[in-house]
C-alpha cells in the first residue's frame, strides 16, 4: 500500500504485500516459509534483510538524517530505503545471504563464490533516482548506491574505490553517519519533501 506521505511506509512494504498476493491464507504462509525451495521463503528472507537494515538506518534519524522505506515505482519494483543526509543521498539495497561468504572485488559480488548481479543492479538503481531527484529538485542530486549485506558468515572487499559502497548491516549506520557532510541541512530537508511525495515516483 502506498501512502500519501511516504515517510510513513513500513520497511519491506512490498515486499510484505507480494507474500500476502502469493499465500492469502496465513497457516500455508507459515508452513511454505519452512521450505527451503519456496518462493515466499525466498520473499521472506528478503523481508528479514530489510527489517534488519531499516533498523540500523532509523538510527541515522537523530542525525540529521531523514530515511525512507519501500518506495514503489510505478511498475510495481521499489526501492529498499533511501537515505538523505549530510553526507549526500543513498539508495541501500539490503541483501540477506544466511551463513553464507561474500567477496566484492573490482567489478561484481559473489557470494559462496557465486557471481551475482547485485553492483549492476544497484548501480542502476541509483542512477534512476539520481535523474528523477534532479528534475524534480531542479539542481543536481548525486546519488550513491549502497548494498547493505544481512547475516552473511563474511563480508570481505577487496576494492578500494568501491562504485557501490557495500557493508555488513552492523557497520552501515557508522559508515553513513561517519562520512564528510556535503549537504546543508537546507538542502537535505528540500530533498526529502520531494522524495516523500508518492508523485515523484508514480509517473517512472
Amino acid at each position: 500500500m502506498m501512502h500519501e506521505d511516504l515517510a510513513l511506509n513500513r520497511p519491506g512494504a512490498a515486499v510484505r504485500q507480494k507474500i500476502v498476493e502469493l499465500e492469502p491464507n496465513g497457516f500455508k504462509r507459515m508452513i511454505a516459509r519452512l521450505s527451503p525451495k519456496s518462493e515466499i521463503r525466498s520473499w521472506t528472507d528478503g523481508l528479514i534483510g530489510e527489517r534488519a537494515t531499516a533498523r540500523r538506518l532509523n538510527k541515522l534519524r537523530s542525525r540529521e538524517w531523514h530515511v525512507l522505506h519501500a518506495i514503489q515505482w510505478a511498475s510495481g519494483s521499489d526501492i529498499d530505503h533511501l537515505a538523505i543526509g549530510p553526507a549526500g543521498v543513498f539508495t541501500i539495497n539490503s541483501k540477506r545471504h544466511k551463513g553464507k561468504t561474500v567477496w566484492y572485488g573490482d567489478h561484481a559480488i559473489t557470494v559462496n563464490r557465486s557471481p551475482t548481479r547485485h553492483i549492476a543492479i544497484s548501480q542502476h538503481e541509483a542512477q534512476r533516482v539520481e535523474k528523477i531527484l534532479a528534475r524534480h529538485c531542479a539542481v543536481p542530486v548525486p546519488v550513491r548506491p549502497v548494498i547493505a549485506v544481512v547475516d552473511a558468515a563474511e563480508v570481505t572487499v577487496k576494492n578500494s574505490a568501491p562504485p557501490v559502497l557495500v557493508v555488513d548491516v552492523a557497520g552501515l549506520d557508522r559508515l553513513l553517519s561517519g562520512m564528510t557532510p556535503v549537504l546543508s541541512s537546507e538542502t537535505v530537508d528540500r530533498i526529502f519533501e520531494v522524495a516523500r511525495q508518492p508523485g515523484t515516483w508514480s509517473s517512472h
